[in-house]
């Protein structure tokens, strides 16, 4: 390790052009926004309109739930910017700085936060799931949401504020038996969240 540290150039990465490195050609089979059209694609063929909010959607999850939740409501209340019934898809990755005793997840923090920021909206429902399966370290990979999340959750004596709190979205969903769990998918072209807005 010390003879990496003083000759830093054998440890620099191969470059382009490098005669070292064989003739390589790379052939993208998967991306992000393969997935999404491929989603679109699904909902289109069941009658909705389909929107694609981007492949990249970087940030923190609670926040990002939070905005995409004030999209949401404004689509379903003022029929802005897209005209419902239709459906938000998105991807990229957002991230989760765990400071409670939760298990993580970006995915399902960014879900209960966007359900908590809808509050039951009766014309919402989620999903935010990893294209690999595993959202953070758990073998879920991500949840389902809609306008009864939360009092089916009060009714068990689960509050979703709480969970928030303790970065443990994972174990909210669970409880509610909402959890989407896929298995292994042998692949990751990001984060998939998709919202339906109805009428």
């Amino acid at each position: 390790m010390l003879h990496l540290l003083e000759e830093a150039t054998i440890a620099e990465s191969h470059k382009p052009g490098d005669p070292r490195l064989p003739a390589i050609e790379t052939h993208w089979i998967a991306t992000p926004q393969q997935a999404l059209e491929a989603a679109a694609e699904v909902g289109w063929r069941a009658g909705l309109a389909v929107h694609i909010l981007g492949d990249a959607l970087e940030g923190e999850a609670r926040s990002m739930g939070r905005t995409l939740a004030a999209i949401a409501q404004q689509v379903a209340r003022r029929a802005q910017p897209f005209m419902p019934p239709c459906v938000l898809l998105s991807g990229g990755e957002s991230t989760v700085q765990v400071r409670g005793s939760g298990r993580g997840g970006r995915n399902v923090e960014f879900l209960l936060a966007l359900t908590l920021a809808l509050q039951g909206d009766p014309h919402i429902h989620a999903l935010a799931a990893d294209t690999d399966g595993v959202d953070g370290i758990e073998p879920i990979a991500g949840a389902l949401a809609g306008p009864d999340t939360l009092t089916r959750a009060e009714a068990l004596g689960h509050r979703a504020a709480d969970a928030l709190d303790r970065n443990d979205a994972h174990s909210f969903f669970e409880a509610l038996g909402d959890s989407l769990v896929t298995g292994p998918t042998l692949t990751n072209v990001n984060d998939f969240r998709a919202i339906l807005v109805d009428v």
